[in-house]
């Protein structure tokens, strides 16, 4: 399944670029996720509770950031494992400055397996979709507020 996206926030390229490498923000914003750490340089193990139609589940996933360019791009390759099947994918991550904001460009392909694969192939590609825009609405929601407030903090 091919995922694909781009989205437009109006917000410095670094502080976008910052938000996508915090384990707290990442955890505010990726939906279903109950919890998200920090497990080594670039590399963070998840617990979301995400489902397709009437398939619901927990997933344990571990999350790499690969080759990243600092403020640039990023590889990102996710593996899950739950009750009802698993999860294997890996995206390419682009952040560019264009005008006043910073464009975020994700290509990648995502497999699943096992029941959650037989029982929703044909809806996971919206879903995926869905969710890719929750959490990018919510990075755009953070991004913005912390754009807009002086390079100090306001202190």
């Amino acid at each position: 399944m091919k995922i694909e996206g781009s989205y437009g926030i109006k917000a410095p390229q670094e502080v976008v670029w910052a938000l996508l490498q915090d384990p707290q923000a990442m955890a505010k914003c990726i939906p279903g996720c109950e919890g998200l750490e920090l497990a080594g340089p670039n590399r963070y193990l998840a617990t979301l509770h995400v489902g397709i139609g009437a398939i619901q589940g927990t997933y344990r996933a571990t999350i790499r950031l690969v080759e990243p360019r600092p403020n640039h791009e990023y590889r990102l390759q996710v593996e899950g494992q739950g009750g009802q099947g698993f999860v294997k994918g890996q995206a390419h991550i682009r952040l560019a400055t264009v005008g006043q904001q910073t464009r975020v460009t994700v290509t990648g392909e995502a497999e699943l397996g096992g029941v959650l694969a037989s029982a929703g192939q044909r809806l996971a590609g919206g879903v995926a979709k869905l969710l890719m825009g929750q959490f990018f609405k919510r990075i755009k929601r953070l991004a913005e507020a912390k754009g807009s407030q002086p390079a100090d903090g306001g202190a």
